[in-house]
């Protein structure tokens, strides 16, 4: 029961995901009208972590559910074949299936926004810059849930702030998607989802980013935490 409740709950997560992005477009552009001044972007920022606050939330309300596939491969890969098989035969596909759902629902309701950012340097650029971002939030998530265990609101915002800034930093070289899922949805919509730079650049690298960053931490940061943990002991004592 509770596998069908994450598969459901990763389903209608990747479906609101590319949703509150369109909605957020659309808020600070006709109600609040707002442009691209420096005090525009920070509004616009500090809605994006009003949202990425929110979908955090869901995460925790529905115990584990997510929108994006590198988060669920994160502790696939730390657990058993049977975790691994669940996680890569089931939840993926799930938020695959609900990213095409909601950008196909997207598409029809407003055509006009029917498109991603475009991939602006080759394709093996792209393929390094997406792998990077994966590795830097998925190591800076592992850290985060090491050193700050329980810490809803501080985890989340260093998160957040994290994932915002790299994104306004990449966004103009490949859209700083960091999330597969969210990608296949407008991909699929323009049937690109099978092109050589929507698997090697959206899939592949940010893939490979979290296979590195998982390898990272369990060899060089987990152990230096523990140590950091062991020498503040000692000097309490």
């Amino acid at each position: 029961m509770g596998g069908l409740r994450l598969i459901a709950s990763d389903f209608m997560m990747c479906f609101m995901w590319p949703w509150s992005s369109i909605l957020i477009k659309i808020f600070v552009h006709k109600p609040l009208g707002l442009g691209f001044e420096t005090k525009d972007e920070i509004i616009k920022c500090a809605i994006s972590v009003i949202n990425m606050f929110f979908f955090a939330w869901l995460g925790m309300l529905t115990k584990g559910g997510a929108y994006n596939p590198l988060m669920v491969l994160v502790p696939a890969l730390s657990g058993d074949s049977s975790t691994f098989l669940y996680t890569v035969g089931a939840r993926i596909p799930a938020q695959i299936i609900g990213s095409i759902t909601g950008v196909s629902y997207i598409i029809r309701t407003f055509p006009e926004l029917g498109h991603r950012s475009p991939l602006n340097v080759d394709i093996h650029q792209g393929a390094l810059t997406e792998g990077f971002l994966a590795f830097v939030i998925v190591l800076l998530s592992l850290s985060l849930a090491a050193k700050i265990p329980g810490s809803f609101f501080r985890k989340t915002w260093i998160s957040s702030i994290s994932k915002i800034a790299l994104h306004i930093v990449f966004s103009d070289l490949t859209g700083g998607y960091i999330n597969p899922a969210s990608v296949i949805g407008w991909d699929y919509a323009s049937g690109t989802h099978l092109s050589k730079e929507h698997l090697l650049v959206y899939w592949i690298a940010p893939i490979g980013g979290t296979l590195l960053a998982v390898r990272v931490f369990r060899v060089v940061v987990r152990p230096l935490l523990r140590d950091n943990a062991k020498a503040n002991v000692k000097k309490s004592d």
